[in-house]
């Protein structure tokens, strides 16, 4: 909680010091301010999870940015920098209060994000703007408005994802460099079109006034639509997964939530060699199926108890396990996984680079979770102690000093 405390705390101060400023100076053009607090507003009232880690708010997202960076005929005073933080501020809690009251699922830290990274875009798109410089119709000030709006948009974007970064090395003990690289790239890949649009939202409005969001909104409005489709979509994927991983549950061949404290064993091990977000799925998918092969095996081990098994049988299983999983049709990669997830590390991945490293994080954690989890009874320090007898031969050096870390910093079942 502490990076979140002081993203609250910041976004807070931030937001309240410009509803003062702005308070003490008079809010210049108020029906833009107005148009463009109601759709921030709407924006944050409709949010949702692209993924697992955030709310995603589209709308609320461009059309801070728009108001950010208006210039233009149609704006008489364009909004300071102060004003725009604090209509960005108030309509963002007028946008998740309903979301509150309604029990649905909201994050304070997440707005409190979107509202930092406008703040930044503000402040430079202000400082590079002369004050004289709008939209009059020429190249001579279209083309360093449109630089300048780029640019906002980008340090908006920047911002967002250091302090992402920094919040996912806090929160998932994930390397900085590898936090900021899974930044940037959600930023390249959804933060690219919430920015289009708020260049063309400050665009449009700049020139030709409040027909221009109506206009403009129906593309950010399929772009709504289109990330809520695919948040849909991994959210049914993500429960197929879970319920294949159940059946040896409920078939008696592993103890209960063995999958899943597998599963969170090896996440954990990903975020510490800094993974990258699909690579991590397809790890927690594989933790999570590594003993669906135990299904067709004439004996399967009672409870999951894989190690207590020979080598040869421990890798058939593995093997089945891959091709059960290979019919799903969409799931070849986490297969893979599973395929070489019982291969010693001496014989497998030490002499084939093409082995995954992911296959070596489910064979430890696995092993890990047989040593320490339910009613095995076994220490964490006895059960490294184990695992570090097998270093080199049976498992990865890499992984082991890993868990060595992950452990070290408190994991537990």
């Amino acid at each position: 909680m502490g990076s979140g405390v002081v993203i609250v705390m910041a976004g807070g101060t931030l937001g309240l010091a410009a509803v003062l400023i702005t308070s003490s100076r008079g809010l210049s053009e108020w029906p833009f301010a107005l148009a463009f607090g109601f759709l921030i507003a709407v924006g944050e009232m409709v949010q949702f999870r692209v993924d697992r880690s955030r709310n995603r708010a589209p709308i609320a997202t461009s059309a801070a940015l728009g108001y950010a960076m208006l210039r233009g005929p149609a704006i008489g005073v364009p909004p300071d920098v102060a004003q725009v933080i604090a209509v960005t501020s108030v309509a963002t809690l007028a946008g998740v209060l309903p979301r509150a009251v309604a029990g649905l699922w909201w994050d304070v830290v997440v707005s409190c994000r979107r509202v930092i990274s406008v703040a930044a875009a503000a402040v430079v798109f202000a400082a590079v703007t002369p004050v004289s410089l709008s939209w009059n119709g020429t190249w001579h000030h279209a083309l360093p408005l449109v630089l300048a709006m780029l640019l906002g948009v980008a340090t908006a974007a920047g911002a967002d994802a250091l302090v992402g970064a920094g919040q996912a090395t806090e929160q998932y003990n994930r390397p900085f460099p590898a936090a900021l690289r899974d930044e940037l790239a959600v930023v390249t890949r959804i933060g690219m079109a919430m920015a289009i649009g708020g260049v063309l939202l400050a665009a449009g409005t700049s020139v030709v006034g409040l027909w221009a969001p109506p206009l403009v909104l129906v593309p950010l409005l399929l772009t709504q639509f289109a990330f809520r489709r695919f948040a849909s979509a991994q959210r049914t994927y993500r429960t197929t997964v879970r319920s294949m991983a159940r059946s040896t549950e409920i078939a008696g061949l592993s103890s209960p939530g063995q999958n899943a404290r597998t599963a969170a064993l090896a996440v954990a091990i990903g975020n510490d060699l800094g993974l990258k977000p699909d690579r991590m799925e397809a790890l927690e998918y594989a933790a999570l199926l590594s003993g669906v092969g135990q299904l067709a095996l004439a004996d399967p081990s009672p409870g999951g108890a894989s190690l207590l098994r020979t080598r040869e049988e421990r890798q058939r299983a593995a093997e089945i396990g891959a091709s059960v999983i290979e019919r799903s049709g969409v799931l070849d990669h986490v297969a893979e996984i599973v395929r070489h997830s019982n291969d010693p590390y001496r014989h497998g991945r030490a002499n084939n680079s093409q082995i995954p490293v992911e296959s070596g994080i489910v064979n430890v954690a696995l092993a890990y979770e047989q040593l320490v989890g339910e009613g095995t009874g076994q220490s964490p320090n006895k059960a490294m102690e184990s695992i570090g007898l097998g270093i080199g031969a049976e498992y990865d050096p890499v992984v082991v000093e890993s868990l060595r870390r992950v452990v070290g910093r408190g994991f537990r079942f």
